[in-house]
């Protein structure tokens, strides 16, 4: 039996330019998150207006996980390279270094494919994860993705190039459906 959820996902909020701005802004996670230059208030400012548009028309969703007691944003999840055709989606996912192991990441990516399955009515999800990034490989395999394949020498790094992982969730399968 899985353990009581204790995070929740809520959409964007105006109040989160703050949240967003630290975690934008933090360089160690640059390297997994394609980043390579710090975000300005403003520009994020400007995401968090347009932040409400609908995934079918800007093809992404960011959801913000908070903790269910505090309701303290600890991270956000993403769906991205949103395909209607094919009722598919990409998964992202960054929880603040402080709120690591905790669980926060597992539990978000169970809500996160509820939501998907549920209301999105999407068939699979999938991430690519760096295979030097071994909290993400785990995470990923313990919650139901299976690895399906590897881009050889597919991420840029700063020291180098990287092989990547394809990790693919089927979301009938998850239901037996």
């Amino acid at each position: 039996m899985p353990a009581p959820c204790s995070i929740r996902l809520r959409a964007l909020e105006p109040d989160d330019l703050d949240f967003l701005y630290a975690l934008e802004n933090d360089r160690d996670i640059w390297g997994v998150s394609d980043t390579l230059a710090p975000l300005s208030r403003q520009a994020l400012r400007e995401y968090l207006a347009h932040a409400t548009t609908d995934i079918y028309v800007v093809r992404q969703l960011r959801q913000v996980v908070t903790t269910e007691i505090s309701g303290a944003a600890v991270g956000v999840v993403d769906l991205f390279e949103y395909d209607p055709l094919h009722q598919r989606a990409s998964v992202g996912i960054t929880i603040r270094a402080s709120e690591r192991r905790h669980g926060y990441a597992r539990q978000a990516l169970e809500l996160l494919k509820e939501y998907a399955r549920e209301v999105l009515r999407l068939h699979q999800v999938y991430a690519t994860v760096g295979v030097s990034n071994g909290p993400s490989m785990r995470l990923f395999r313990t919650a139901g993705f299976r690895r399906v394949g590897t881009r050889r020498q597919w991420l840029r790094t700063a020291s180098g190039w990287e092989d990547a992982a394809e990790w693919q969730c089927l979301l009938a399968e998850e239901t037996g459906a």
